[in-house]
């Protein structure tokens, strides 16, 4: 498209565009006349449902966002939470879903770089980066190809930026076949007294772009990530962005040294709708008009359109509002790092959005109607009906022994381990991680101090698909658990809520349920929602993903030398599960694996039985000096157990379970709101008494040591052996 043929706006031009009639009706309402091409393309994107929230803004709106410690709840560029000591936590999680599944390594890459400026946005530096993945079946023709490239996009960029990627999640399932999706999380750290907005108050200010030159990438990249796929989405491969990860290592470095001055008054990087969201952001924030001219935009093609520059998602930018008087001073800071510097605009009392191109106005917009006006819909939606709880004696017991079936589940690809993944990703660069990945969570020092960040993501989609409420409740409440299993106070939650189609009542159900379950929980666990995304129309000719609300928690450790691991550390301890045991295996992982399918409602959520189990496992770490601890979660316990054992290369002869339930489903289980600690013999009976006196309940199951796991009744299952299965299913799949 070039000015010299200006299109005509016809209904085919507007669809598009992603406007639906209606929609456009409404722009010509707002305008009073017909809109130019590039004011078309600016409300198309800034009323995507990606910039817009237009489907999702009436639920968001119920949670739960403020908090003792929350500094910055959701509307600004990241969360922030207060650490205490002059220091605050930055963080928020994004996904670039569309993108990596047309373009792997270019979706993932740019989806870390986005992420990191939401953050360093704040003023904070980035210190640690996490990703929640789903790919399709492992037999998909796909899966492979997309596995393989999303993991060194990720890869490729956080480890050439120099910030470590310390946690995540990856799984398999055929629902994802057509829609994967990729979840990005940053944490950074800033001084409380240092923390960067976006509002642009002031007129008369200049507009400041920085970073890297313009060019035809990304365009219509916040559009394309609002609406479905069908069989030719492989030609949205150019809505896809570039990244250049040196680029954005010299953007922090540059962005914090100026934010150290009082230079600036507002900052905002170009993501999503690129120039045209933060232009508009920017402006209706701080209440001013805002004129740019685009002849001074640092362009890296030759013969740019205004309708290009406006709607361009090239990476590694940002705008800036300084104050007057600090240009030169900003210029050579950036010209020092290697880095664009031009003033291309200013801000005015007009109200109003003024572009020019060549001395003609190509667009000339209301800021707050821009802003503010996108449609905003209560759509339709149908409860997802309610499954039939499951009694474990109607699932069956598995052919062989339990350690024997223990072997099978941690060789499927359900549970094997992601080692694979994650050692392609640099973990210990800034030399502050004190919890690497494959743990509960990862925590990592702030700097020179005695105090860490412990951060992690989680979600079970399988149990959301059952009961939306339920299944997003466990999610808050095993980010939580995670954060509490290395002696985390946890602060508060971002979120990355990917659904398939609102436009579809089933679907919008599930969102709804989603948002209530987790508002539910958050509130109970004051554990606030700062920030967060939603991904949705992720479905392909109407098929659409599992619903998958992903939850990334961020908590305090005091002091970090009073934290706990998840691998067992001495010979002669003896394992205590704390929580109660009702042996739930509907939509349990022994269901799906050893019993062929998926049936019947998640296990449930007591959240008063998880604030007594979390509160004294806490206290536990902090007052007793216990020092291994995890939860249990995805196979029951003694997935757990085996977990444990060979994170620490430590063997354990499990004890006769004398109780009443069926042996498979006490040891594979998916009972919530469970820690496993070990402990010396002398300490466990005082752990058991603590937890009678919070009615909570408590048992040994077994005692650490020798180099396998062993079961009265059944052959010894050596830990070569079942590392060898738990290790093997992904390198060979990926070779």
């Amino acid at each position: 498209m070039t000015e010299a043929s200006t299109p005509v706006i016809t209904p085919e031009l507007v669809a598009e565009h992603g406007l639906k009639p209606d929609e456009y009706q409404r722009l010509l309402e707002i305008m009073g006349r017909e809109p130019s091409p590039t004011e078309l393309g600016i409300f198309s994107v800034m009323w995507s449902e990606h910039c817009s929230y237009k489907s999702s803004r009436y639920w968001l709106k119920t949670l739960p966002v403020t908090g003792p410690r929350v500094i910055q709840g959701p509307g600004e560029n990241a969360g922030v939470v207060d650490l205490g000591d002059g220091w605050a936590a930055v963080f928020k999680m994004e996904s670039h879903n569309h993108p990596s599944h047309i373009e792997p390594y270019q979706g993932a890459a740019t989806g870390v770089g986005g992420i990191m400026r939401d953050v360093f946005t704040m003023g904070a530096r980035p210190v640690a980066n996490l990703n929640a993945l789903r790919f399709g079946a492992p037999d998909h023709a796909k899966t492979r190809h997309l596995v393989s490239g999303v993991v060194a996009g990720i890869g490729g960029y956080g480890n050439c930026v120099g910030v470590p990627t310390v946690g995540g999640e990856t799984n398999f399932d055929k629902g994802y076949n057509n829609n994967i999706l990729v979840n990005a999380m940053c944490v950074g750290l800033a001084r409380t007294d240092k923390i960067f907005y976006s509002a642009a108050k002031g007129v008369g200010l200049p507009v400041v772009y920085v970073g890297s030159k313009t060019g035809r990438d990304g365009i219509h990249g916040a559009t394309m990530a609002s609406a479905e796929f069908d069989e030719n989405s492989d030609e949205k491969r150019p809505t896809v962005q570039v990244g250049d990860p040196f680029t954005e290592k010299l953007l922090i470095e540059a962005c914090l040294e100026l934010m150290a001055s009082d230079a600036i008054i507002a900052i905002q990087d170009m993501g999503a709708a690129g120039l045209t969201s933060s232009t508009a952001e920017m402006a209706d924030k701080g209440g001013v008009g805002i004129e740019l001219d685009l002849d001074k935009v640092p362009q890296r093609e030759d013969g740019m359109t205004a309708y290009e520059m406006m709607l361009s998602e090239s990476q590694e930018r940002m705008l800036m509002v300084l104050r007057p008087g600090s240009e030169a001073a900003a210029e050579a800071v950036f010209h020092k790092w290697g880095l664009d510097f031009s003033i291309i605009g200013r801000t005015t009392d007009t109200g109003r959005m003024i572009v020019t191109h060549h001395g003609v106005v190509e667009a000339d917009i209301p800021v707050a109607t821009l802003a503010d006006s996108a449609p905003l819909y209560q759509r339709p939606y149908v409860p997802t009906p309610a499954r039939k709880a499951l009694l474990p004696q109607w699932i069956a017991a598995p052919a062989g022994g339990m350690l024997e079936t223990l072997e099978t589940m941690m060789g499927a690809h359900q549970l094997c381990s992601r080692r694979w993944i994650y050692e392609q990703y640099d973990h210990m660069v800034m030399g502050d991680t004190i919890q690497r990945p494959g743990g509960d969570a990862a925590v990592v020092r702030v700097h020179g101090t005695a105090k860490g960040i412990a951060a992690t993501c989680d979600v079970t989609p399988r149990y959301v698909a059952a009961d939306p409420a339920m299944g997003t409740k466990q999610a808050v409440v095993e980010t939580w658990r995670n954060l509490i299993a290395v002696g985390a106070d946890p602060l508060a939650i971002t979120d990355n809520l990917n659904f398939a189609s609102p436009e579809r009542p089933e679907v919008m159900g599930q969102f709804v349920g989603a948002i209530e379950g987790m508002g539910e929980a958050c509130r109970a666990l004051d554990y606030p929602v700062v920030s967060g995304n939603v991904s949705l129309y992720n479905e392909t000719n109407g098929v659409g993903i599992p619903p998958t609300p992903a939850i990334g928690g961020v908590g305090l450790v005091p002091d970090v030398s009073l934290t706990a691991s998840f691998a067992l550390k001495r010979e002669g301890e003896l394992l205590i599960v704390i929580g109660a045991e009702q042996g739930w295996l509907g939509q349990s992982l022994y269901q799906e694996i050893i019993a062929g399918g998926l049936d019947g409602a998640p296990p449930p959520i007591d959240l008063g039985e998880e604030i007594k189990a979390g509160r004294l496992v806490r206290s536990l770490i902090r007052e007793s000096g216990i020092d291994t601890v995890h939860d249990c979660s995805d196979g029951g316990l003694l997935v757990a157990v085996a977990e444990m054992a060979l994170a620490g290369d430590i063997g354990v002869e499990l004890f006769s379970y004398e109780g009443r339930l069926p042996e498979h489903a006490v040891w594979f289980g998916e009972d919530q709101g469970r820690y496993v600690i070990s402990a010396e013999p002398s300490r466990a009976e005082r752990i058991i008494e603590r937890a009678k006196l919070l009615a909570l309940p408590a048992r040994i199951v077994g005692r650490t040591g020798g180099d396998a796991l062993g079961k009265p009744g059944e052959s010894e299952l050596p830990l070569a052996q079942l590392r060898a299965a738990h290790e093997g299913w992904l390198p060979r799949y990926m070779s």
